[in-house]
Formats: C-alpha cells, sequence, structure tokens
C-alpha cells in the first residue's frame, strides 16, 4: 500500500492543477444540487420489530384521517387565582381563541373544545385546546406558526395565563457561534504547531473543502433519503474534526521529510506513502463504526452513520489528493523560519529532547505507575455511568423558559404528572367474532391496572374493526411506574388476545421510548462485538500483532466508559451543566451512547494508528522497542497532541447548538477525545507496551503467513527506493519467536 500511496502522492503534487480543479468542480457540483434541493424536514422515526411501531403503522393504516403523523399543540389556559376556566368570561375567551385557530390556517387538521372533550381540570383552573396538523412540525409554514402564537397572545390579554406545547413550535436546530470559535480555535493550533500560516492553512483548506462536498451533497438528497436535519450537522461535527487532522498527519509529514533535504515532489511522495497508509487505516476504522450503527435497525440512526461515514471518507481522499496538490502549490512556503530552525537545531547530535521524548523516556522509567494511575482515574470518572438512565426528549426537558415547559408543567399541575404521557392502546378486533365484547374487556382490565387513573371511551373507527383507547398513567412518562404500566397492559393483552381473538397493542411517545430504550440495549453488545472485531482484524492486519490491536481496544472501552460517566455528571446530575449551558437536567437520550460508542472508536483508533504506526516503522527498521517508543513520541507526540486539540476544538464548537442531542454528543465527543488522546494513548498505551517490550509485536507463524503485508511503515517502499533500514528490524518482527521482557 505504501508504494501505491507513495506514487498516488507524486502523481497529486505532479498534476497538482488538475486535482485541484477536479476537487473544486466536485464542490461546485455538490453546491449547486444542494441550493436547487427543497429544504430538508426531520427524518421520519421509526423503530421496526416493536410493538409501539406496529401499533403505529396499524393506526396510519385504519385511521388514514387522523394525521398520525402530523404535528401536535397543546394552548394551554390558568385562571387568575379566585377564577375558574368555566366563569363565563374566561370560557367565551376560550372559544373565540379555537375559532380563531381553526380558520388561522388551512394546514390544521382539527381544534378541540375543551369544554366538550373533557379538557377542563377538575378544580377549573386549567384546560387545554388541542390543535392537530396535516403536516409534521418541520413542514408547518411560518404564518402557521404565527397563528398559534398570536392566538396565545391574544389570550394573555385577558388576564389568563397561557402556554402553549407539543412540537408544532419545534424549529431547526441552531448551532451559534460556538462551531465558528471551535474551527478559530484549531487554526490557531495549526499556527502554533507549524509555525507558517501557510502550513497551517492547508489542513483548514482542506478540510472545509471536504465538508462542503460531504454536508453538499446530504442537502441536496435529504428529502430524496429522508435523512433530517441533525444528519448534515453531525456529518459536518465528524468531517470536519476528521479533515483538519488528516491533513495535519499529511502535512507534518511532508515537512519532516523536507527537513531531511529531500526534493518538493519526492517528500510529497513519502508523506503520502508513510503517513497517508496511517490515515487509510483510520479512516477505515471510523467509517467501519459508523457504518456498523447499521446493526441496531434504527433508519434514522442508519442514515446518520452512513451520511457522516460518506464525509469520513471524503476527507480521507481528499487528504490523499487534494492535500499533495496544495502543498505543490504552496512551495518552500510551507516551511516557515522558526520551522527551518527547528529542523535544524533538532538535526544535532547535542539537540535538547523535545516533550515527547521526555515524556516517553518518563513512562520507561515508571511504566507500572503511570499505567496505575491512568486506569484508576478514569474508572473514578467513570463511576457515574452505572447511575446512567435513558429516554427520549420531550417539553419536560426543555428549559423552564421556555413556553413548551411551562405548558408541560401547568399540564401536570392541573392533570397530574401522567397526562403528559398518554398512553394509546390499538384494539385490532379483526379477527374477533365479537369486536365491541372485547374492546369492553380491553377498557376493564386497564381500568384495574395500578397507577393508571384514567381510561377514555374507546374510539371506533369507520371499518369498525380497530378501536383507540387513550390511557393516562398516574406518574410522569419517564418514571418505572409508567414503564411497569405499558408492561401490564401488554401482558394482560396476550390472555385478552388468546380469549377473545383481539390483538392488544400500546402506542404513544412514552411507549416508544420504552421500546426504543429497550431495543438501543438490546443492540449495543452485538454492536460492539461487530465494530471491535472487524476493527480487532484491521489493526492486526495494520501492526501484525495481537497483543497491541488487543490493547487498543480495551482502551478504547476505558475511555468511552469514563466520557459516559462524565456525560451522566454534567447532563443528568447537573454537575457543572451551566458551564456547557444544560438548562435542564434529564434522563440521556437513548441512541446518545450507542452513537458516542461508534463515533468514539473510530477516532480513539485514529491515534492508535497515527501513533502507533510511528512506533511500529522505527522497530521494524532495527530499534529495540524501548527506543522504538521514544522515537514514536519524538516524532508524533506533538501531532498528535495537536490533532486531539483541534478535533476537541471542534467537537466543544458544537456544544452551543440549541438542539440537546447535538450538544450531549458535542461534549461527549470532545471529552471522550480528550480522555483517550492524553490519558489512554499518551500515557496507558506507552506504559503498557514499555512492559511486554518485544511481546508487543509477537504474531503466531501461521497467521503472519494468513495476513496480507499492507506494508504500513513503508518497509516495501524503503526497499523500492534502494534505501536499507538501520537493522534487520523487518526480521525481527516477522522472524523473532523468543520472548524477552525489557
Amino acid at each position: 500500500m505504501a508504494t501505491f500511496l507513495y506514487k498516488l502522492g507524486r502523481f497529486a503534487f505532479r498534476r497538482r492543477r488538475y486535482v485541484a480543479l477536479v476537487w473544486v468542480a466536485l464542490l461546485a457540483l455538490a453546491g449547486f444540487g444542494a441550493a436547487s434541493a427543497s429544504t430538508a424536514t426531520s427524518s421520519s422515526f421509526s423503530i421496526p420489530g416493536t410493538e409501539a411501531q406496529k401499533a403505529f403503522d396499524l393506526l396510519e393504516q385504519r385511521f388514514p384521517d387522523s394525521s398520525a403523523d402530523g404535528a401536535t399543540a397543546r394552548v394551554v389556559f390558568k385562571a387568575d387565582a379566585g377564577q375558574k376556566m368555566t366563569d363565563p368570561a374566561n370560557k367565551a375567551e376560550v372559544n373565540k381563541i379555537a375559532d380563531e385557530l381553526k380558520s388561522g390556517s388551512d394546514q390544521i387538521a382539527s381544534v378541540t373544545d375543551p369544554y366538550t372533550a373533557n379538557a377542563v381540570s377538575k378544580d377549573g383552573s386549567t384546560a387545554y385546546v388541542s390543535v392537530s396538523y396535516k403536516v409534521n412540525s418541520m413542514e408547518l409554514t411560518d404564518a402557521t406558526r404565527s397563528a398559534l402564537e398570536d392566538a396565545g397572545h391574544a389570550a394573555q390579554k385577558s388576564g389568563m395565563t397561557v402556554e402553549i406545547g407539543g412540537d408544532a413550535l419545534q424549529v431547526m436546530p441552531e448551532t451559534g457561534a460556538t462551531e465558528i470559535i471551535g474551527v478559530a480555535i484549531a487554526a490557531v493550533v495549526l499556527v502554533i504547531t507549524f509555525g507558517s500560516l501557510v502550513a497551517a492553512g492547508l489542513p483548514l483548506l482542506t478540510a472545509l473543502i471536504g465538508v462542503g462536498i460531504g454536508v453538499s451533497t446530504i442537502t441536496a438528497l435529504a428529502n430524496v433519503l429522508d435523512l433530517g436535519s441533525t444528519t448534515s450537522t453531525l456529518a459536518m461535527m465528524i468531517g470536519l474534526a476528521v479533515g483538519i487532522d488528516y491533513a495535519l498527519f499529511i502535512v507534518s509529514r511532508y515537512r519532516a521529510e523536507l527537513a531531511e533535504g529531500r526534493e518538493r515532489e519526492e517528500a510529497a511522495g513519502r508523506a503520502v506513502g508513510t503517513a497517508g497508509s496511517a490515515v487509510v487505516f483510520a479512516g477505515l476504522t471510523v467509517v467501519i463504526a459508523l457504518v456498523g450503527l447499521a446493526v441496531v435497525n434504527i433508519p434514522m440512526l442508519s442514515k446518520m452513520g452512513f451520511a457522516a461515514a460518506g464525509t469520513v471518507a471524503i476527507a480521507v481522499l481528499i487528504a490523499l489528493t487534494l492535500v499533495p496538490a496544495m502543498m505543490g502549490f504552496a512551495g518552500k512556503r510551507v516551511m516557515g523560519r522558526k520551522a527551518r530552525k527547528a529542523a535544524e537545531a533538532s538535526s544535532r547530535p547535542e539537540a535538547k529532547p523535545n516533550m515527547g521524548t521526555r515524556w516517553a523516556r518518563f513512562v520507561l522509567r515508571k511504566p507500572v505507575w503511570v499505567l496505575l494511575v491512568g486506569v484508576l482515574g478514569l474508572g473514578v470518572i467513570a463511576v457515574p455511568a452505572a447511575s446512567l438512565e435513558m429516554g427520549l426528549p420531550d417539553d419536560g426537558s426543555q428549559p423552564t423558559s421556555t413556553t413548551q415547559r411551562r405548558a408541560y408543567d401547568m399540564l401536570s399541575d392541573g392533570f397530574g404528572p401522567g397526562f403528559n404521557g398518554p398512553l394509546m392502546v390499538v384494539v385490532d378486533t379483526a379477527n374477533s367474532s365479537d369486536g365491541k365484547t372485547a374492546v369492553k374487556q380491553v377498557s376493564d382490565e386497564i381500568s384495574g391496572i395500578p397507577h393508571v387513573v384514567a381510561v377514555t371511551p374507546a374510539h371506533f373507527n369507520k371499518a369498525g374493526d380497530t378501536a383507540m383507547i387513550t390511557v393516562i398513567p398516574k406518574d410522569r412518562p419517564s418514571s418505572t411506574e409508567t414503564e411497569n404500566v405499558v408492561h401490564a397492559i401488554r401482558d394482560a393483552g396476550t390472555d385478552i388476545k388468546s380469549d377473545t381473538g383481539a390483538e392488544v397493542l400500546v402506542t404513544g411517545s412514552t411507549a416508544m421510548n420504552i421500546d426504543f430504550s429497550q431495543k438501543m440495549n438490546d443492540a449495543l453488545l452485538p454492536y460492539l462485538a461487530l465494530v471491535v472485531g472487524l476493527a480487532f482484524l484491521l489493526l492486526m492486519v495494520v501492526f501484525r500483532s495481537v497483543l497491541v490491536p488487543l490493547k487498543a481496544a480495551l482502551g478504547f472501552l476505558l475511555s468511552v466508559v469514563a466520557a459516559l460517566g462524565a456525560v451522566v455528571a454534567v447532563f443528568q446530575w447537573g454537575w457543572l451543566g451551566s458551564l456547557f449551558g444544560v438548562e435542564q437536567t434529564g434522563p440521556i437520550m437513548s441512541m446518545m451512547p450507542i452513537f458516542m460508542v461508534g463515533v468514539v472508536f473510530g477516532l480513539a483508533m485514529d491515534y492508535e494508528v497515527f501513533l502507533v504506526t510511528r512506533m511500529r516503522e522505527a522497530y521494524v527498521h532495527g530499534e529495540k522497542p524501548p527506543q522504538a517508543i521514544v522515537t514514536g513520541f519524538k516524532h508524533g507526540a506533538r501531532v498528535v497532541t495537536a490533532a486531539a486539540v483541534i478535533m476537541m476544538a471542534v467537537f466543544s464548537g458544537f456544544i452551543g447548538s440549541s438542539e440537546s442531542m447535538i450538544k450531549m454528543i458535542g461534549f461527549s465527543l470532545a471529552i471522550a477525545v480528550f480522555f483517550d488522546a492524553f490519558v489512554v494513548r499518551m500515557a496507558i498505551v506507552p506504559a503498557v507496551l514499555a512492559l511486554l517490550g518485544k511481546r508487543a509485536w509477537w504474531l503466531p507463524r501461521w497467521l503472519d503467513r494468513l495476513l496480507p503485508n499492507v506494508d504500513v511503515e513503508g518497509e516495501g517502499l524503503r526497499k523500492q527506493l534502494g534505501e536499507t533500514s538501520g537493522g534487520d528490524g523487518h526480521g525481527d518482527a516477522r522472524g523473532e519467536r523468543e520472548l524477552t521482557r525489557v
């Protein structure tokens, strides 16, 4: 592989005008497609294979006019102290608002009368008007939203407290200025790392081109593939981070080759042939982790993974082609004056060891202590993960400053905590001899279940073969008691089906949440086994070792659990929540842990590949294991540190998003990169390698013959170029079987 990439790098450098023209043309084409495409909406949310989804599909089939997937709103009224909502003046005002809502937009499907729909609290203090729409929240026009808000403002003038809940006021998420700040921090880090504005600008420019192509393509295909509004944001987050990092490694190696006196085209070829090999395999691990999300069988999550994986693939291709082309345009300006002086100083025998070298030598002197401190430190941070509570967000998780949250609280106070999470029970009587009797039996059974406070009369469809029953639990939607109610209804439905032939299904947002969380839990272990297994095989090919990939996988698990503990502490417990803009604590979003596992695994393997590949390269070229560790840190620690800081800055930029999932993922990825890069890869990895010595690079003979030789360390390239290594290191790597401790 190194030889092929060497030729590709030289070709891109030599034909830089054509290469740059191709990428600019692709950017223009993707931009044109995005500009001409219709605005993306929120993607349809479905959970195949669950009872809640089956019931939802049945509702759409048997109640076609119910707009089951349409947006909803609740205009909640609360009378002043000493008054009731049943007072004539208040009643007249509510009816007036309801009439205005009916004529306010042609997107409205129905508006209920609270005085005929039993939507007034027992104490008379609170009432609500339910509004159903024909389209989902993202397809509502500004005029429709304005009509809803104006109705609320008009009611407030009468002296009542009025708030609006539901998803009708949901808008596209905003990322805010912090995203730009993250890129700015990345630029500063690049300037400090390279000491040259030109060298610092290359990774930023190429990464932005790659992200531009990826995000524009996603935008162009959003409606066709039902990708949703958050898919492009996540693709931008991941694509920008890896795009800068991959280009950073190529440019850094190019400058190192120039410092050794090579011609520019030759230096570009060698940089792509060596660092480019690490980029390819690092990118493959990220792609594997993201594509592997498909095993969860949640369409929305799968599409997010595929879209982000596509952006990562573009970042890899740009690093291998556009980056060497841009280095050709940059000329000698890629090496600033300070960089040239530093290169000359480092080549002198008496040169002072850099920070990476000093740190590696410290770890070699105290490997056991470094290992214990690193593992125990991450273990302590991981403790909150044991208290993880998962759920899907609702208006109760909104900040208290929003009208949606205030409406949620008013309904909870007036009608009980469970009113905000009603259960929809669907009874399919198509195979029952007496449908009405079966439905009555269902209602009676549910009424006797503990923690159920209300069961509405059944509503049949026109064909009379399906009935809907609304069940109000006593407790809040995310409580264990409400979850037990759902399971109790389903258990009772099993007996009813055997007696009457009627099928009982439970759906609604609360049931969807329960089923979704369960599906996430069930998919986590198979997903981990698939992703870690494939990446283990890939790393075994890269490093030609059994223990190095095993150590990489265990280190990842340690960093991801620690990151999950930090997420629980901040977003669930509220520790330092104000520092990160967390206005309301609550359960961790159900899809966040498994998505974080996938992305963090790919990124963790990035640093493993970049850092350990340099050690492997030194080892096969004749250095002893301890010296190979020092060499790896001498050449790679500064760049890996810069890459980690850049990735943290980019991810942290998304913490300012108004979308809770984006905010949570941005924080989790930033903290996970910190743990993995600076604790696992910079401390635990060299400590373990120091303790293992030559055993770290051990590979059984039979496995050595089976695995393909991808030549990541560039040994084949060196031979082709007529160079020899400093010793018979390659023979040591393949033929050394005696296990000796360093």
